[in-house]
């Protein structure tokens, strides 16, 4: 070989063990990254065209990847057979908006690409037959999503629902919501008039108020004091200073009670049976705000549900007795959804343990394995057992003969706590109720919220209007 062709020959395998040592790089290292680029259109075009795999609550199908018309661009399309009920856990698969939900935590599983689904893939290739999603099945149970979207009816407001001794998530509920199916329509142009008017539309259809948003909590959250008080050493039957109205620490401001407590002392108990607003900001003041915090965060206050793009709850930083007074009732600067909510009373009815709540129980490959499923885990010990044993007890009197008595059901034993959070006075208050029913060994939890409820704004209240919502969905589990 003379010395000319040697040089080309060298250059020529300088040049080709770069260039293999560049794709080399790009398959290894940054395949993933450039995989999840939304600027990628080539693996967008692919992603949303292929056979995505379907989201199911029993035998209940919530979303599924059908064949597109003909003259479509794309071989499938995204459909979601239930309409808007499902959506606030769905989410939705939209060429140019993205994913939520489901759809964007689980993207890789159901669109097939997960490393978990490799063997499957690298089959479909050698076969060349076309790839298909794995199937995410959630832990929603379809009767208590009905029942809980019939009870809340055009109300705007949401409905949670949770095994209390295993954390999986029955309902999730969210009012007004949206049919995902018309974002992820193969019609680019028509998915984006939809996206902009539900963006544009005064009712928020497209936020999931079960989870994605947080709210005062009301009374609901004496839940919570109470429970600190008995971490504390209070028992049911201390009793606590309760005036007709206080007058908060450091103001000039008085706090009334809402309900006939009285103008002396009722015991914690009896307090919040009848929802005593000066008895619970007393016990809050006194305890301090370390306490309830510490004992807000036990509940689960920084927990987020993040496959359903859930926010935590919120406890102000550093308030003074004034605003600590407050807090204890659930007002000032305390927020919550009603997924926190019923943590809190799932916690009180397993006997002080909070288990992680989760809405997916298994992932199964087309070919029908599970490739993962959930085993429930313990958040927390939120209080010790004795101590929940008493709470529950005093949830019960709350439901039996105090402000909850519209959660009643025969046969089963319900402990429940009743809210009402101001807004503004050109808007509607907020009506809450909480509980938690036991029948035949099982133990459930709901927490419904309502933000605006269609009677006076004299007769909002938890027992009126929140509580036959969770009535009708604990009936519907049990």
């Amino acid at each position: 070989m003379n010395k000319p062709i040697r040089r080309i020959a060298v250059l020529t395998m300088v040049l080709f063990v770069a260039l293999l040592l560049n794709v080399s790089q790009i398959v290894v290292f940054q395949q993933d990254s450039l995989n999840a680029n939304p600027q990628n259109r080539r693996v967008r075009d692919e992603q949303f065209g292929g056979n995505r795999g379907s989201i199911v609550a029993g035998k209940t199908v919530l979303a599924i990847s059908d064949t597109s018309p003909q003259g479509s661009q794309f071989a499938y399309r995204r459909n979601y057979p239930q309409g808007s009920l499902y959506a606030p856990v769905t989410g939705y698969f939209s060429y140019d908006r993205g994913t939520t939900g489901l759809e964007g935590a689980y993207n890789a599983e159901l669109a097939g690409t997960s490393n978990s689904l490799f063997v499957r893939r690298l089959v479909d290739v050698v076969t060349g037959r076309s790839p298909q999603g794995a199937t995410v099945e959630t832990t929603l149970d379809p009767k208590a999503q009905a029942a809980a979207a019939q009870a809340l009816g055009h109300q705007h407001g949401a409905v949670v629902a949770m095994d209390a001794e295993t954390g999986a998530v029955l309902a999730m509920v969210s009012s007004p919501s949206y049919d995902p199916s018309t974002l992820s329509t193969t019609d680019i142009q028509s998915a984006g008039q939809a996206y902009g008017a539900l963006l544009d539309d005064p009712d928020s259809p497209l936020t999931n108020r079960a989870a994605g948003e947080i709210y005062p909590p009301g009374s609901t959250f004496k839940l919570v004091t109470a429970a600190a008080a008995l971490e504390n050493g209070m028992q049911p039957s201390t009793m606590v200073d309760t005036p007709a109205k206080l007058t908060l620490p450091g103001t000039t401001t008085q706090l009334p009670n809402e309900s006939q407590c009285g103008n002396g002392q009722q015991s914690l108990d009896r307090a919040l049976q009848l929802s005593c607003n000066t008895a619970f900001a007393n016990v809050a003041i006194k305890l301090g705000p370390d306490a309830l915090r510490k004992q807000a965060e036990k509940f689960g206050w920084d927990y987020k549900l993040s496959d359903v793009n859930g926010v935590a709850a919120r406890f102000p930083a550093d308030p003074d007795p004034a605003q600590t007074g407050l807090s204890g009732i659930g007002q000032y600067d305390v927020a919550s959804n009603p997924l926190h909510m019923a943590m809190v009373s799932a916690a009180i009815a397993n006997d002080g343990k909070l288990m992680t709540p989760y809405v997916v129980q298994t992932v199964r490959a087309p070919d029908l394995t599970a490739v993962s499923t959930t085993k429930p885990k313990e958040l927390s010990q939120a209080m010790s057992a004795a101590n929940a044993q008493q709470l529950q007890g005093m949830m019960v009197n709350v439901v039996s003969k105090g402000t909850g008595t519209n959660a009643q059901i025969n046969g089963a034993r319900v402990g429940g706590k009743t809210g009402t959070a101001q807004t503004t006075p050109d808007k509607p208050p907020y009506a809450w109720f909480t509980a938690f029913a036991e029948k035949d060994n099982r133990k459930i939890a709901v927490a419904v919220f309502v933000e605006s409820a269609n009677v006076p704004r004299s007769e909002v209240g938890g027992n009126v209007v929140a509580a036959p919502i969770a009535k009708s969905v604990m009936q519907a589990l049990l």
